[in-house]
């Protein structure tokens, strides 16, 4: 039997016209600005409307360590909703919006799989309701007005080569990664060394996603890093006089977008930071609306629970005074076999010993989620070959662990296949939880970065370069000791090494610089080989998507 694509369900799935999805959450017509038939962004007012209402429970999607065996975390968290819906439970999901970037690199779309997706998969995975470009543009006027800024006469005193605001773009580009600009002569602008950024990677996206209100998102903006003066002095937007002009840009992309799975259940997404990068959630307002409107709200968090999770845990929920009721931890058998030493092309056969070898893997992110004070309900997305041994062997672990298991079948049986899971989750809702985190604001900016590296990734420690050293004290002079922590790290591995798989032990975290993102209220530690502009690869998905003379779309994923 031929199994249909993503792309193929979804376009012959049904869709409900998106007033009617809204009905489901109590949400009427005036509540919504329509984008067609089926897209709407919620207008301001709502939430605040809304404020007196008691939450519902919020219940964070997370997974290992990613493999190119794949996991299905936005697949999950769709197929959730779904289920609980199907259990009879009042239930929306929030995921975050995908980025132009990996869609026509290598990653492809964020829209789920199989019969757990959001709808319409096409628009959702293109230009969407246009956010990302408004986050763009927003972004690089502000670039603009800063190399005007110094054309014009530099009052402000800025030092050229201290400059630490880039340009950004939604695409993979790695040409743009450092460029020269302003050449040409005295009318084109002052030369000096820049880049490109992904628009993802922007602290403007992480801003728009961490704002609760458009004042918010205004006096955030307000106070965003853009260099220094010859002298060592901070300059920000506000300094730059361009916190109103790119709040106006982004008036309607802090408006959260409705959407619907392909079987109606209510989906909102919103905002798209990378979690390797920044801190990889949906934004503060889409989850608060779900919180209000429904019983039970799914969201997820970007790449393994090291990244996405604890930056959900550790910084969102701060900011938001978020407090998590249960999280789900996303496996498959094929990526734990993966993480105990098989290639990708040797998973198709039972494999015991890679499997016991790779668990360890699991269990790290169980103990790591469990530190946080939270239950956790263990959905391994079956695979057709996965053997009955396998799936015992890793439920066992998981009992021992403390967790609770489900084999989830969402990706072939929409909600249906995501009943058992559902079931397990409403259970682990009812247990008493506290959330805990992992470290105290006021701690210095080093014995915070020491908590996640030790207790998360289960270092031994952190090295610091000459740079990152220099970086710190300029923090500290500045008084922004106080910040959170965002780790930018590579999410293939626990450590700061990709090549380093399942759960090392036995090494030390590399700090290379630390960056101020003041106006996203965090540092961003950078280890490793982590780029803030991808590169599309040797064959990259653009090859492959096409569009006929109807406009049906294909090789879109």
């Amino acid at each position: 039997m031929t199994v249909p694509s993503d792309i193929a369900i979804a376009q012959a799935a049904k869709m409900q016209p998106i007033v009617d999805v809204a009905k489901k959450l109590g949400l009427s017509e005036d509540d919504l600005e329509l984008y067609g038939r089926y897209k709407a962004k919620v207008v301001p007012g709502v939430l605040k409307r809304l404020r007196s209402k008691p939450d519902g429970k919020l219940v964070l999607v997370t997974a290992i360590t990613p493999t190119p065996a794949g996991e299905g975390k936005t697949t999950t968290s769709v197929g959730l909703a779904q289920g609980l819906a199907y259990i009879g439970k009042k239930a929306c999901v929030a995921l975050r919006e995908p980025s132009l970037g990996p869609s026509f690199g290598v990653k492809g779309g964020a829209a789920g799989g199989g019969y757990s997706q959001v709808v319409p998969m096409e628009d959702i995975n293109l230009h969407f309701t246009g956010d990302l470009h408004a986050i763009t543009t927003a972004h690089n006027l502000c670039a603009a007005m800063l190399d005007n800024h110094i054309q014009q006469g530099n009052e402000l005193g800025i030092d050229p080569r201290r400059i630490v605001f880039r340009r950004v773009m939604d695409l993979n580009e790695r040409a743009l990664r450092k460029v020269i600009i302003g050449l040409g002569g005295r009318t084109e602008g002052v030369p000096r060394e820049s880049g490109f950024d992904i628009t993802v990677a922007s602290e403007v996206m992480a801003i728009l996603c961490l704002a609760v209100d458009l004042s918010d998102l205004k006096a955030r903006l307000s106070e965003i890093v853009l260099g220094y003066t010859h002298e060592g002095k901070a300059v920000t937007v506000a300094d730059l006089g361009a916190a109103g002009s790119m709040a106006v840009l982004l008036k309607d992309a802090i408006n959260p977008n409705l959407v619907q799975t392909l079987e109606g259940v209510p989906a909102f997404i919103h905002g798209g930071p990378f979690a390797n990068i920044a801190h990889g959630c949906n934004s503060v307002q889409a989850t608060k609306l779900g919180l209000k409107l429904a019983d039970y709200m799914v969201t997820e968090a970007g790449f393994g629970a090291d990244l996405g999770a604890e930056k959900f845990l550790d910084i969102k929920c701060r900011v938001a005074e978020l407090k998590p009721s249960a999280v789900v931890l996303v496996a498959t058998v094929r990526a734990l076999k993966m993480h105990g030493g098989k290639k990708k092309t040797e998973l198709t056969g039972e494999d015991l010993k890679a499997l016991e070898a790779g668990i360890p893997n699991l269990e790290k992110h169980i103990e790591n989620l469990k530190k946080f004070g939270l239950p956790v309900v263990v959905a391994i997305n079956r695979f057709p070959l996965d053997t009955e041994a396998e799936l015992a062997l890793v439920e066992k672990k998981c009992a021992e662990l403390g967790a609770n298991f489900s084999l989830s079948e969402v990706w072939e049986k929409g909600g249906e296949g995501g009943a058992d899971l559902a079931r397990k989750v409403v259970a682990a809702c009812e247990q008493s939880s506290e959330l805990k985190t992992i470290y105290d604001p006021k701690m210095s900016p080093k014995e915070k970065i020491g908590a996640v590296a030790r207790e998360i990734y289960g270092a031994d420690g952190v090295d610091y370069s000459p740079q990152a050293e220099k970086d710190l004290e300029l923090i500290h002079e500045l008084g922004r000791d106080d910040l959170l922590i965002c780790m930018a790290k590579t999410q293939y591995s626990l450590s700061d090494d990709a090549a380093k798989i399942g759960r090392p032990k036995g090494f030390r975290v590399m700090v290379r610089e630390v960056r101020l993102s003041a106006g996203a209220g965090f540092l961003i530690p950078v280890t490793g080989a982590i780029m803030t502009m991808p590169g599309l690869p040797k064959k990259p998905a653009a090859l492959s998507i096409d569009i006929d003379a109807n406009g049906k779309i294909t090789g879109l994923f």
